[in-house]
């Protein structure tokens, strides 16, 4: 499971991702005392099942999933993962980003799979706040210098929706 980061801090990855199939394909079963990720079609074809567990459940989204076909169940989920197979994928953005605003899911927003340090920042941007880096990645490098470097932006975001204009004629009035 190795390392990620979570809230600008590199910490232990304490969830076990399951892929599509991996489940049905092999047979395999869920660890009764860990928090385990599924996919989408495994949540949904158990997930009464699922609810019942003493661990934590999480559900990731492929590209081509919605966020919709969550929405009621988000209350239940304490993470959200959004799976990007190629880099150059950029729907998971949306997601995440639909995740926070329209669905007003605090939970923990992850980003798997083809996760680069060029990206963190961008994805942060949209509502990710934890990142399974690349494993031929360095994580430290990518914490510095993908999630740290920049202190102002000028577009609003999903962490504060005014643009650098608005906040400034804020500060000056108050």
């Amino acid at each position: 499971m190795g390392k990620m980061i979570l809230d600008g801090e590199i910490v232990d990855n304490g969830w076990q991702r399951f892929e599509p199939g991996q489940l049905e394909e092999d047979g395999q079963s869920l660890p009764e005392n860990q928090p385990v990720i599924v996919p989408l079609a495994y949540w949904q074809a158990h997930r009464d099942t699922l609810l019942e567990r003493e661990a934590p459940v999480g559900v990731c989204l492929e590209p081509g999933e919605e966020p919709a076909d969550l929405a009621a169940d988000l209350p239940h989920l304490p993470l959200v993962a959004i799976h990007f197979p190629a880099f150059k994928d950029g729907r998971g953005y949306s997601y995440a980003r639909e995740l926070r605003s329209r669905y007003r899911f605090t939970g923990e927003v992850r980003a798997v799979g083809d996760v680069l340090q060029d990206q963190l920042f961008y994805m942060h941007r949209v509502g990710f706040n934890a990142f399974e880096v690349r494993a031929d990645r360095d994580i430290h490098e990518a914490l510095e210098n993908g999630l740290r470097p920049f202190s102002v932006t000028y577009q609003g975001d999903v962490h504060d929706p005014r643009p650098i204009y608005r906040r400034r004629q804020e500060l000056e009035q108050a």
